[in-house]
């Protein structure tokens, strides 16, 4: 079934990802899987060509549109071509910490931020998950004490994706004692003293990506550096976790479809018991589950990306995406695993490092627990 999703300016800005990530991204992607970690010239590539900042306004150097299917082409076309563990920092860059600068930076902050964000030059992270409080925003301990005109930070991140490379980190803290509004964003930069980065984590997956843990010790924070004022942070995190959860669901959508085109072309080339394993009945029923599967999922994450577009995702929904999408990568990328054999659990194999990065989609951004919950609790059971 032919998609009308995507107009020809999207298929030209995909063929224009196509080519940079064949030139920029699979010569060294290996490389960056055995270093832990991208460069930051990736950023600044990426930048040069436009793929960074589309949403930001042309006067700060950004692309200037809200249209958010160039962020969905950018994200799919990362997993289809097998280098979404390095992939991974531009999407969080792109889809999860921009909106937080475009919607809550004063006219000088976004002076100040908004044009090295789009060129790559500075590289943003969020800092939300402590060792005590993940999916629960309310749990936040990492503090933030009145000082004057400044912000004195003491606390700990983990698990923060960009730890290593980000220059930007925007970071929940709590102000006051309130659960919901005692929580505030600042925007920590690098160099700051007190603000310190330890291991670059040494993950099952998505080698590629850098993931931090973050400590600061006395930090000074300006009241400059206040994203939107104290006491919004819980509201300004929960406006944003749609757009998040929609990219994360993307991302799995696009990575099912790749393991799918891996095992295809695989299956007709591999013989077993004198004939392809794609003529045998078993391989040609697994295989039409799978492509059944990714279509119909690919139909509403589209239809979620065009609500988003004009304002109209609820949280719900793109819960509904986030979950089934990334449980749907899984369930994938272990069946075409399996029909890949013994060479599926080689390294070489994109299809094994797929295994790997997927199993992490189901816990990042939100469980698949907590959003059933949210689901559930939308539906007023009781």
């Amino acid at each position: 079934m032919q998609s009308r999703h995507y107009n020809e300016d999207h298929l030209a800005f995909g063929d224009a990802v196509r080519t940079f990530i064949t030139k920029e991204m699979q010569p060294d992607f290996l490389a960056w899987e055995e270093a832990g970690i991208a460069p930051r010239e990736l950023f600044r590539a990426a930048g040069h060509n436009g793929f960074l900042g589309m949403q930001i306004p042309e006067q700060y150097g950004g692309g200037g549109t809200e249209d958010f299917r160039f962020n969905q082409v950018l994200g799919e076309e990362l997993m289809l071509a097998g280098v979404g563990g390095a992939g991974l920092g531009l999407t969080l860059h792109n889809d999860i910490c921009l909106p937080y600068f475009t919607r809550y930076c004063t006219d000088e902050q976004k002076q100040r931020w908004l044009p090295g964000i789009a060129s790559g030059e500075l590289i943003t992270a969020v800092a939300m998950t402590e060792p005590g409080a993940g999916s629960d925003l309310a749990g936040i301990r990492t503090s933030a004490v009145a000082d004057g005109s400044d912000l004195v930070v003491n606390g700990s991140k983990t698990f923060i994706t960009n730890g290593i490379n980000a220059d930007l980190v925007i970071t929940a803290v709590r102000t006051g004692p309130d659960r919901h509004k005692g929580l505030s964003l600042v925007v920590l930069e690098r160099g700051m003293p007190g603000f310190e980065r330890g291991r670059n984590l040494d993950k099952l997956g998505l080698h590629s990506q850098d993931t931090a843990e973050l400590s600061f010790t006395d930090v000074r924070v300006p009241e400059e550096n206040i994203l939107g004022g104290v006491g919004t942070g819980f509201y300004s995190l929960v406006a944003n976790l749609p757009q998040e959860r929609l990219s994360i669901a993307i991302s799995g959508v696009a990575a099912a479809r790749a393991a799918l085109n891996w095992t295809i072309s695989y299956v007709r080339e591999r013989k077993a018991f004198g004939q392809s394993i794609g003529s045998l009945q078993n391989t040609r029923f697994v295989l039409a589950e799978i492509a059944t599967e990714v279509d119909v999922a690919q139909a509403y994450i589209d239809r979620c990306v065009d609500a988003l577009t004009i304002g109209d995702l609820t949280p719900e929904d793109a819960a509904k995406a986030k979950w089934w999408a990334t449980e749907l990568q899984g369930r994938v990328v272990d069946r075409c695993l399996q029909l890949h054999g013994g060479y599926g659990y080689m390294q070489e194999y994109p299809i094994a490092r797929a295994y790997a990065d997927a199993r992490v989609t189901r816990i990042y951004g939100g469980a698949t627990e907590v959003m059933k919950d949210l689901i559930g609790k939308s539906l007023k059971l009781g």
